[in-house]
């Protein structure tokens, strides 16, 4: 039970907002819904306008079940703390459900391993901050509570995170330093695809060093400033240089998709110190670059 006074001109949803943090607003809606949040003694709405001054009563519901199904296959775990996890996600595994898939994906195999994660992405993709294509692979932070999820968030809002990729292009890339600016918007024909072919879309920044060259290949450093959908492949493909393997975006057909999340850097909700966590490059891909 949690008891607080009301503060004059907040909406109660917002005012339980502030001072019950640690949980989601859609959780601390459903409370009210439920009338498990007494003002003066009454239930209330969410919209209710406070005067300043009642008594304000909250009892919490346990965190309601998990509805992604435990999935008892293997996780990669790279780093841990009380308030995330970074697992190396292999190539091939969606991050969670979607259109079609309701099971046999990476979410699956967190709940099996770690139980409660944060709700906050919704009862079928709990912890999950941030994503990587199904065909990427690499470094993914998993948030554990709904506050670490919020933090973790507002760091990849405000771009502080730092994310750093490697990818194997076509052809030569001339310039040893590059930096890529063209918007990517959904593509009107192929709704499935991106592009940054359009004038309109989202803002997007990619840049990329050379790390080595090869004959018909270019292997870069990536870095990433924002996180659109597609980003790294439609801005390397809008260059003449699609990402080795991706067929979606010009590339020929090969065994896998050569893009892989390296680093990532930010600062732990849990204590509040940079962490930095790397992904070996897969030995597929490893190889890849071998017979080159």
């Amino acid at each position: 039970m949690h008891s607080f006074t009301g503060e004059a001109g907040k909406r109660l949803d917002h005012f339980l907002q502030e001072k019950l943090s640690e949980f989601s607003r859609s959780r601390i809606q459903s409370w009210i819904k439920e009338g498990r949040v007494q003002v003066n003694g009454s239930a209330a709405k969410s919209s209710l306008v406070l005067h300043g001054g009642e008594a304000i009563e909250v009892s919490p519901a346990g965190l309601p079940p998990l509805k992604a199904t435990p999935e008892d296959l293997p996780v990669e775990v790279l780093y841990e703390d009380a308030s995330l996890i970074a697992v190396n996600k292999p190539a091939g595994l969606a991050v969670h459900a979607g259109a079609g898939l309701h099971e046999g994906t990476l979410v699956n195999r967190l709940v099996h391993r770690f139980g409660a994660l944060s709700q906050l992405g919704g009862e079928m993709r709990p912890g999950i901050v941030h994503r990587l294509d199904k065909d990427t692979s690499g470094v993914l932070l998993v948030a554990r509570t709904d506050s670490a999820h919020r933090a973790l968030a507002a760091q990849f809002a405000g771009r502080t995170v730092e994310k750093i990729y490697l990818a194997l292009v076509h052809g030569n890339v001339r310039a040893d330093f590059g930096r890529i600016t063209k918007p990517i918007a959904r593509d009107p024909v192929r709704r499935t695809r991106m592009t940054a072919r359009l004038e309109s879309g989202r803002e997007a920044l990619t840049e990329y060093r050379v790390r080595k060259r090869f004959e018909k290949f270019t292997f870069l450093e990536v870095r990433i400033g924002t996180g659109r959908t597609h980003q790294i492949r439609v801005h390397l493909a809008s260059i003449g240089h699609p990402v080795a393997g991706d067929r979606v975006y010009g590339a020929p057909p090969a065994a896998r998709l050569f893009l892989h999340a390296f680093r990532i850097g930010f600062v732990s909700p849990a204590t509040g110190e940079k962490v930095t966590v790397e992904a070996p490059l897969p030995p597929a891909l490893e190889d890849w670059l071998a017979g080159l």
